[in-house]
């Protein structure tokens, strides 16, 4: 699978699919993503997980938790859904980051090293950088860790 990184705006990736990070609840989730995808996103949540996720299931984030473990999870889980899905290309935000207070460095060392030991059919898995630091920042780890990815 090839890793790549842009910076730039998650909701304007052609991509096949879109990973969001959420809340427990999958509520008020990412106000981008409803702006750009409507009412229809959340309105499908609420009918398809109507109490919510339980601890380590993908569509939320951990907010207050210091598992590292569920936070790699979130990527493998999401390129499993990927799969199920069929889709080639999904764009991911660096999960749990900046408003979930996960050290910013440490999302990064463990979104690439998910990404890097994931088994997967997707072709390409996006890491959407908001910002130019935090685009560096993962251009850096890749070039560290992986020897296959695109910025």
């Amino acid at each position: 699978m090839l890793i790549t990184v842009v910076e730039g705006d998650i909701t304007t990736q052609e991509v096949d699919a879109v990973v969001n990070a959420a809340n427990r609840r999958i509520r008020g989730v990412d106000g981008a993503i409803h702006t750009a995808g409507g009412s229809a996103i959340p309105e499908d949540y609420i009918t398809r997980f109507p109490n919510g996720l339980d601890a380590g299931d993908t569509g939320w984030t951990m907010a207050g938790e210091t598992d590292r473990d569920h936070l790699t999870s979130r990527y493998t889980r999401a390129l499993g859904h990927a799969d199920e899905l069929g889709a080639r290309s999904v764009a991911f935000p660096l999960v749990s980051a900046d408003t979930y207070g996960w050290p910013k460095e440490d999302a990064i060392a463990a979104a690439v090293e998910a990404l890097n030991a994931a088994s997967s059919a997707v072709d390409e898995a996006r890491l959407v950088a908001f910002g130019q630091p935090t685009y560096a920042a993962i251009a850096r780890s890749l070039a560290s860790q992986a020897e296959d990815w695109i910025h």
